[in-house]
């Protein structure tokens, strides 16, 4: 069984830095894409950022120049930087895999969510 775990959602004051992580776990054989999603109150959920297991990234427009995505391939793991937080940023961040399992296909995870607020 796949799990996805966040973690490190919590207030910051507008400009703040805050730093999410994202553990996958289980008979993982490979993570071909790691992305953070985010949705706000009466939102859709929305795409923040995307990393490729080769490292291509991709962002949305609304966090271009201060989000940075990375992952640790050996570690199952994805990392979203966050820099000059904007009230706009609150949300709850989501994690998510496109991943194969040991003698399956690859198929889409997505993790519990964790909490960003961004207020003064």
């Amino acid at each position: 069984q796949v799990q996805l775990v966040e973690s490190g959602g919590c207030l910051v004051q507008p400009g703040g830095s805050l730093r999410l992580s994202c553990v996958a776990s289980g008979s993982i054989f490979r993570i071909n894409v790691m992305g953070w999603y985010r949705q706000a109150p009466g939102k859709e959920r929305e795409l923040v950022a995307t990393i490729t297991y080769g490292g291509s990234t991709v962002y949305a427009d609304s966090v271009k120049g201060r989000f940075t995505i990375s992952r640790d391939n050996a570690r199952n793991t994805v990392y979203l930087e966050m820099s000059s937080l904007k009230p706009e940023d609150t949300a709850v961040y989501y994690c998510n895999a496109h991943l194969i399992v040991f003698g399956s296909y690859e198929r889409q995870y997505w993790g519990q969510g964790t909490q960003v607020t961004v207020s003064s």
